[in-house]
């Protein structure tokens, strides 16, 4: 059984669409207070609207609308209990973004990393969770080169996410050796392969699975029940109900790739993704 959770400040990005928009209305009707960030100004003020919930636009292919966002957070939210980094997506041919990065990564891993890092003071202070949806494409697909993390060498739209969800992963086991000590947890979670928008700009073979009447029989779950566990998380008491530093599918821990047990590529990652975010 988990434990009864009481009402919590919770921050979910991506939360205009697909899972984060599901796990939001259903936390905004278990009594939660959220706070809702979206890339689509206009998809996240309706859904501010209508979870009457703070929200905020912020475009993570740009770390300055990041550092932003970061700045607004703070202000806005004197605590935070959880932050639910969501956002993120499978995209097509390479593409840099205006900081220098390729997209995958930038969106996926560096723009979570470093709001996380901004946000920092303000999750210890809290003893915070912090919840990040990776996916089993960190397993089929992750395969990180500490050397090459924009994959100039060896590109694919299906192994640049793979690697940036493993690299998800490997960040909340890194976030959980920094600072379980001083009270924060964090998890991570496969949420399955759900039927939403994900991968509609995307070249990969993903997105005839997810956008093509494929969907209808390739076993894809809905929005709600890929936001089980999330929710499962958002809710509960970490060392009670789940363990930090760990990651999670059907609210069991799972296995996942090999890569995401080698805690020196663990600190490595986080060290060369300060440096190039420039924290």
């Amino acid at each position: 059984m988990s434990s009864a959770s009481h009402a919590k400040t919770i921050v979910i990005t991506g939360a205009s669409d697909g899972i984060g928009a599901a796990a939001a209305r259903r936390l905004r009707a278990g009594g939660h207070s959220l706070v809702l960030v979206g890339r689509s100004p206009e998809k996240t003020r309706r859904i501010g609207e209508e979870l009457a919930s703070p929200y905020f636009a912020a475009d993570f292919a740009d770390l300055g609308q990041v550092r932003a966002l970061a700045s607004d957070l703070a202000s806005a939210c004197p605590t935070i209990d959880v932050l639910v980094n969501n956002a993120g997506g499978i995209f097509g041919d390479r593409h840099r973004t205006r900081d220098g990065f390729e997209k995958t990564l930038q969106v996926n891993h560096l723009a979570p990393f470093l709001l996380t890092n901004l946000l920092m003071p303000t999750l210890r202070a809290s003893g915070a969770s912090v919840i990040s949806t990776s996916s089993v494409a960190a397993r089929l697909w992750g395969r990180i080169d500490i050397d090459d993390l924009n994959n100039d060498r060896r590109f694919s739209a299906r192994k640049a996410y793979g690697d940036s969800k493993l690299a998800n992963i490997l960040f909340t086991k890194e976030l959980h050796r920094r600072f379980h000590a001083d009270g924060l947890a964090a998890a991570a979670f496969h949420p399955g392969p759900v039927a939403t928008g994900f991968a509609t700009g995307s070249t990969s073979l993903m997105r005839w699975v997810y956008q093509s009447p494929l969907r209808h029989v390739a076993g894809l779950i809905t929005p709600d029940q890929g936001a089980i566990t999330l929710i499962w998380l958002a809710e509960t008491t970490p060392g009670a109900d789940w363990e930090s530093g760990e990651f999670y599918e059907r609210l069991q821990i799972a296995g996942t790739s090999p890569q995401a047990a080698d805690a020196e590529l663990a600190r490595e990652l986080w060290d060369r993704s300060s440096r190039l975010v420039g924290l």
